[in-house]
Parts: C-alpha cells; structure tokens; sequence
C-alpha cells in the first residue's frame, strides 16, 4: 500500500471515528450548547496531516452530522465548520512549522484563542438566524454563555489531544499507516509536558465550574 492511499485510509478512518464521538458523547453544557470531543479526533488528524487534512475531516464529519442526526440544518453545518477549522487548522498549521510538543501547545493555545473570537463574531450573526433569539438576547449572551463555553470547549480539547496524540500515532505506525521514525528521544519531553497538560485541565474545570454557577 503506497503513501497515498494509506493517508486517505487514515483520514477516512479518523473521519468514522470523529463521526461516531459526536454520535455517541454529547454532553449538555449550558442552554442549548452540548460539548462533543470531536475535534479532538479532527485535531489529532491535523497534527499528522497538516491544516487541509484537518479542514477535510471537519466537512465530512459536519456534514454527515447535518444529514444524519442535527437539527440545525446548514446553519449548525456552517457553525461547525467554523469552530473546528479555527481551533484544528490552526494548531495543525502552527504545528507544521515547528514540529515538536512546544508547538502543538502554541498552535492549540493560539487556535483556541482563534476560536473563541470568531464563535462571539459568528454567534452574533448567526444564532439569531438559525435559533430565532432576538439578536440582543443573543448580544447579551455573548460573554456569560458563549465565551466561557467555546473556552472551556477549547481548554478541554487542548488537554485531550496532548493525553492522545502520541498513543494514536504509535497506533497508527503499529498498524503501518504511518512510517516509524524517531529513537524514543522525544519521550522526557512528553513527560516534561504534563504539567501544562495538568494545568490546562484545571482550567477547564474552573471554567466549567463558573459555568455551572458553583464559583
């Protein structure tokens, strides 16, 4: 099996397995928004492919959400490509130019900072649209619901993708969708990375915990 197919086989498998946590973990969170560790998946498919790679699986996956199990029809398609690609195409296009775990924290950190700006912009246009709310309602819901959930949304995500990006790419080179490299040197440096992994938790549950109205 050539390089080619093997990455198409990888992409279209991350795509079922992206599909299938959106299917099987959505977690309500605040109002109408639910948090689903999706893109999670998508990023991890973007650390390895690079930032078109991470944009491919977003529209699958969007898209056979929209036409299988939302309610949000196009609307929800667009809002879902937005989130993801800025979080996932970010980290994955910073990661491209500095391959190493420093720049997987700076892509997913600055990605989610991406995010969580242009979720406020497009919540604002958008919700009121597809939600019918009031566009004031939706105004005023701009700091209290959507910036700690896309936030939150966002820490979390970073978190799980240090925990499995190097578990899912031993796997992945096991099965030999991709070439083994390396000598095992990168190991300290994982190791060196839990505490910032540690710390990005803490902030989700903070987040989640001001959310929830308990601080």
């Amino acid at each position: 099996m050539n390089e080619k197919i093997k990455r198409i086989c990888t992409i279209g498998m991350l795509s079922a397995v992206a599909f299938l946590v959106v299917y099987t973990i959505r977690i309500p969170m605040v109002l109408f928004l639910k948090y689903e560790p999706k893109d999670v998946v998508i990023t991890i498919g973007g650390l390895i492919y690079g930032p078109m790679a991470a944009m491919i699986i977003s529209v699958i996956v969007s898209f056979v959400e929209m036409i299988t199990m939302s309610d949000t029809g196009i609307w929800g398609l667009i809002m879902n490509i937005l989130s993801t690609c800025a979080f996932a195409c970010t980290a994955a296009w910073i990661y491209k130019k500095k391959r190493n775990m420093q720049g997987a924290v700076i892509g997913m950190v600055v990605g989610c900072i991406l995010m969580v700006v242009v979720m406020l912009l497009w919540n604002y246009l958008i919700t009121p649209i597809y939600l019918g709310y009031p566009r004031g309602q939706v105004a005023a819901m701009l700091p209290t619901v959507f910036l700690p959930f896309n936030l939150f949304k966002g820490t979390l995500n970073t978190a799980i993708t240090l925990l499995l990006y190097k578990p899912v790419v031993t796997g992945l080179r096991k099965a030999s969708l991709l070439p083994p490299v390396g000598d095992g040197k990168g190991e300290r440096k994982r190791l060196a990375m839990w505490p910032v992994i540690v710390v990005i938790l803490a902030t989700s549950v903070l987040i989640l915990l001001v959310m929830k109205g308990v601080i």
